[in-house]
């Protein structure tokens, strides 16, 4: 192939749709590898003819198809590729059904409060409901909460031109990225209670657009706040774009007389655990997994005690993942594996950890990002990189958990 014909990372991302970011990973699974990798520099370049498949890939990607069966459509016999686009036609309409009766429903429920008024940033509506219902699932509950009450909380940041919600309960940690269209001022935070955060999504998922006032022009309003319970205006408060209904946090039961008392009202927005340095912590070149998130999280659910992940070549040869443990037979999953250094280890996960993980991902695929046994296991949806769920994995022996973030310093 002449070097006339080919084309850099960035030029064939625009002829076939994907972003360079997406091409990178897709010749990470072996899906769509460069023509050519220069040796010196590391740069992809991809050859004219490679488009068509390319756009292939977009599309059936597009139609939710995972990973392991765009690789069957695109490479396998014409009547395995059949039967898959068959049985993904089957859950498509299937899924589509089961959406309509939820969304039906909740139409026929809601209702408004109009007022309000102030902005921060400005996000969609229906995205920032479905961030903060990925990441509450993490807050601590029960115990952990009442020992650490700043657990029991998500944390709303509002920082150089995005919006990110964070929660961790020591043994998850969940972060969700969103950009703004509209950002004004410096740096806020605040601490949403976990039950406020679920009213909050709720009231989103209603709004075409939010509109996020935190305390950017208000006097002298602190940086950071808690929202848990309080009514406090000046502090925290969304609304409706263009005017439209307002939320705030619930009234908390109390919060006057805990002013007076010169206590504060919730836990500081300053003690929760810096997000930033736990992902940073994490190791470079780690190995990966991709596959079929509802297939990993059937396999992991109800098992009981210790669950194992093994990594294997299956009977004919094809990677796959053997899920193991409790009272339920081993299940096999087709996966795709990319291993930098080595054997990918076994490791083991409490279910309670991993399957809310996997839960609240989007996409038909999970990537599990593993370092070690004993190192916290990043598990993202295949296709968002803005939303990112660490799951510390046990010991396989003892079950023991290790926090992979400390509330306490």
């Amino acid at each position: 192939m002449d070097e006339e014909e080919l084309l850099g990372i960035g030029a064939f991302a625009r002829r076939v749709g994907l972003a360079p970011s997406a091409l990178r990973f897709y010749d990470d699974c072996g899906v769509l590898r460069p023509a050519r990798v220069d040796e010196a520099t590391g740069y992809r370049y991809y050859g004219a003819g490679q488009a068509p498949r390319g756009v292939r890939l977009r599309r059936l990607r597009a139609a939710g198809l995972p990973l392991v069966d765009v690789a069957v459509v695109l490479d396998g016999p014409e009547e395995a590729a059949r039967g898959v686009l068959r049985a993904h036609l089957e859950r498509t309409r299937r899924t589509a059904d089961e959406a309509q009766a939820v969304v039906e429903g909740f139409l026929r429920e809601v209702s408004g409060d109009p007022g309000g008024r102030g902005v921060r940033a400005r996000v969609d509506g229906a995205e920032l409901a479905g961030a903060v219902r990925q990441v509450t699932s993490a807050a601590a509950a029960g115990a952990e909460r009442e020992e650490f009450p700043v657990l029991g909380c998500v944390l709303l940041e509002l920082i150089d031109g995005e919006v990110r919600l964070v929660a961790t309960d020591r043994y998850r940690l969940a972060v969700r990225v969103l950009r703004a269209t509209d950002f004004e001022g410096g740096p806020r935070k605040v601490l949403i209670e976990a039950q406020a955060a679920q009213d909050l999504a709720e009231w989103a998922v209603r709004q075409m657009a939010v509109e996020v006032e935190c305390g950017a022009v208000v006097g002298d309003t602190p940086d950071s706040m808690y929202a848990g319970g309080t009514t406090d205006t000046a502090g925290f408060r969304l609304r409706g774009a263009g005017g439209g209904e307002r939320w705030e946090p619930p009234q908390e039961k109390g919060r006057h007389q805990k002013r007076e008392q010169g206590r504060h009202p919730g836990p500081d927005p300053e003690e929760f655990p810096d997000y930033r340095l736990i992902l940073e912590g994490l190791e470079a070149g780690r190995d990966r997994i991709i596959v079929d998130r509802n297939g990993l999280r059937d396999a992991v659910a109800g098992r009981g005690g210790v669950v194992s992940l093994v990594m294997s070549a299956g009977q004919d040869g094809e990677p796959e993942l053997k899920v193991t443990g409790g009272e339920r037979e081993p299940v096999r999953l087709r996966a795709v594996f990319h291993v930098k250094h080595g054997a990918v280890p076994r490791i083991a996960f409490d279910p309670a950890v991993l399957v809310p993980a996997l839960e609240a991902g989007v996409g038909p695929d999970a990537l599990l990002e593993i370092a070690s046994a004993d190192r916290p296991v990043v598990v993202r949806s295949a296709d968002q990189g803005s939303f990112t769920t660490l799951a510390m994995p046990v010991s396989e022996q003892s079950g023991a958990r290790t926090p992979a973030s400390r509330a306490d310093g």
